[in-house]
């Protein structure tokens, strides 16, 4: 029998009495429906934003949901060239980050979500900032720099599991090799020679090892099976590394200065970075480690303030740190940290920002454990006459209603003014509308989130139901080093919100945005001129009002670029 048409189904379901979409009763149906949606709609924190867009604004959104339904239907399809992995997955937007990054970095929306005006970075590790190929060379061409190991690697095994850390020497055993049975514990080695001497591919081989020790590789991401506590060993091993590499005077001046390029030429113009401070640094051809962290924040403040001044740095707005203590940490650690943070905040006024605990939240002690230290900080701080707020991570966990999902309550009561990942806060009515009413932002960091194992994809992550709610977030990169998004980590993490989510389009990626600037911490304030500069927004009279409106401005100018550039549909691919 002939396939049946269009038409023949339309003419045999009036036979049947089946009501046509254009009939009175079924019309007044739909737009009832439709006034719902548009009724939870004005629910959604980026709803203002949307209300306000200038008529070029609303020319760019559309274009961008054009060209984003045009890619679903062509990009994203096994019949695509080039396409990764198509024999052996599903292809579709939205999928594992891992399988998308390649293709995802060929698309029309990575060009023009790489030239988006993304505004303050909120929620990054500076251990896991670096770009990994240009510290190796810096390290490869600065004097002394050598490797240590904690015992021989000559195995496969042992190439994926002896700790091994960077260091500087001035006198080195240059006749032991790491890569031989005879290598001595924590022998320094310089990095040149065990580079050359690496058994397999040499210098190139080694570089690779380095990557495969301090990311987590594609199988890693994507053995789901495995849980996250097994990501997280992987995760927390990959930062000693990282932080050797870069904790020595002349690598980490210029890490500093490269960083904030980097962050500048991906629309960020500032970041509030994270520091454990557990790593030692390193001054300049000393032979032993610094003895506390002055100088790593003197050269840090220096070369942010140098880069400041520069031509290519003239829009850059700057950078502040949250200083950080690991949660596992017994009573005497912590304190013995905080103690560290207060002196460096009487150095640093400027420069220190906040206060945060880092590390897995399913294996560290909760907040509620903590209380006892945390308020004897508080007591130091008043007593010192200083105030240093609270940023906590809280909620980044599977879990629901254990001491973990927890940490949320105690990190809204104890005044935390953002929360980091804030993952499980979808499950917690209350809390969602405590948050906003106190104003408190939610980092969010989606590429994260996916490669740790808490969501399988971007089309299973929370922050769309944080979104509806009205909570106020931003979107962050967290530790593009090991998660391995390269130098556009901030890129990555936007493109996959706005082509992973039907809902946000992007009007809801510019208030993400937005919101950043909003919530940054680029001074310092009481708790109540905090609520009340973020109240104001930019009809405020200080610094973050000043910054929301130049965001503003690079909003629109981009707006236009996006309306010049892809506004014709003959024009959807753009110009080389």
């Amino acid at each position: 029998m002939a396939s049946e048409t269009a038409e023949d189904i339309e003419a045999w379901a009036q036979a049947e009495g089946v009501p046509s979409l254009s009939d009175p009763f079924i019309q007044k149906y739909l737009s009832g429906r439709d006034a719902l949606v548009a009724q939870e709609k004005k629910q959604r924190s980026d709803y203002l934003f949307r209300q306000n867009l200038s008529p070029m604004a609303q020319e760019a959104c559309a274009i961008v949901s054009q060209i984003r339904f045009q890619e679903k239907q062509t990009l994203w399809t096994k019949e695509y060239e080039d396409s990764l992995l198509t024999e052996h997955v599903d292809v579709f937007p939205g999928m594992m980050f891992t399988l998308a990054k390649d293709r995802m970095e060929k698309s029309k929306l990575w060009q023009i979500v790489k030239k988006m005006p993304k505004g303050a970075l909120l929620h990054c590790h500076l251990e896991a900032m670096i770009d990994l190929d240009w510290g190796l060379e810096e390290a490869f061409k600065t004097e002394g720099v050598c490797i240590i190991a904690d015992g021989p690697i000559t195995t496969e095994q042992q190439r994926r599991k002896t700790g091994f850390s960077f260091t500087y020497a001035q006198t080195t055993k240059e006749d032991l090799s790491v890569w031989s049975e005879g290598y001595a514990a924590n022998t320094p080695l310089p990095i040149n020679t065990a580079a050359e001497t690496f058994p397999d591919n040499g210098k190139a081989g080694f570089i690779e090892w380095v990557r495969s020790r301090v990311t987590i590789t594609a199988s890693e991401h994507l053995s789901h099976h495995e849980g996250p506590n097994e990501a997280w060993r992987k995760f927390i091993s990959c930062f000693p590394i990282l932080g050797s590499l870069m904790y020595y005077e002349p690598i980490f001046r210029k890490l500093i200065r490269r960083l904030c390029k980097q962050l500048l030429d991906d629309g960020v113009y500032y970041v509030d970075l994270r520091s454990a401070f557990y790593t030692p640094y390193r001054s300049l051809g000393k032979e032993s480690w610094d003895e506390d962290w002055f100088s790593m924040l003197e050269h840090m403040d220096d070369e942010i303030e140098k880069f400041k001044e520069t031509e290519e740095g003239k829009d850059f707005w700057g950078a502040r740190m949250i200083w950080t203590t690991i949660r596992q940490f017994n009573k005497k650690q912590v304190i013995e940290s905080m103690k560290q943070c207060i002196e460096m905040k009487l150095e640093f006024p400027d420069l220190i920002a906040g206060y945060d605990l880092v590390g897995q939240e399913d294996l560290g002690r909760p907040l509620a454990d903590l209380a006892p230290e945390l308020f004897w900080f508080r007591k130091a701080c008043a007593q010192e006459g200083i105030d240093i707020p609270f940023f906590f991570h809280a909620g980044e966990t599977l879990g629901d209603g254990d001491s973990v999902d927890e940490n949320l309550f105690d990190a809204i009561v104890l005044g935390t003014r953002r929360i980091g990942h804030g993952f499980s806060l979808y499950k917690h009515p209350l809390l969602i509308d405590m948050i906003k009413e106190k104003k408190i932002l939610v980092e969010s960091c989606p590429v994260s989130n996916e490669v740790l194992r808490l969501c399988g994809s971007i089309m299973s992550h929370p922050l769309p139901a944080l979104l509806a709610r009205g909570v106020p977030c931003s979107l962050c990169n967290d530790d593009p080093t090991i998660l391995g998004q390269g130098e556009s980590g901030m890129s990555h993490d936007f493109w996959q919100a706005l082509q992973g989510w039907e809902n946000l389009g992007l009007e809801g990626l510019g208030s993400l945005a937005e919101n950043s600037v909003r919530w940054a911490s680029f001074a310092d304030y009481s708790a109540k001129e905090w609520t009340q500069d973020i109240k104001d927004g930019s009809m405020g009279k200080g610094v973050r009002a000043q910054r929301l409106k130049e965001w503003m401005r690079r909003w629109e100018s981009y707006c236009a670029w996006i309306v010049e550039e892809f506004g014709v549909d003959e024009n959807l691919e753009p110009e080389e």
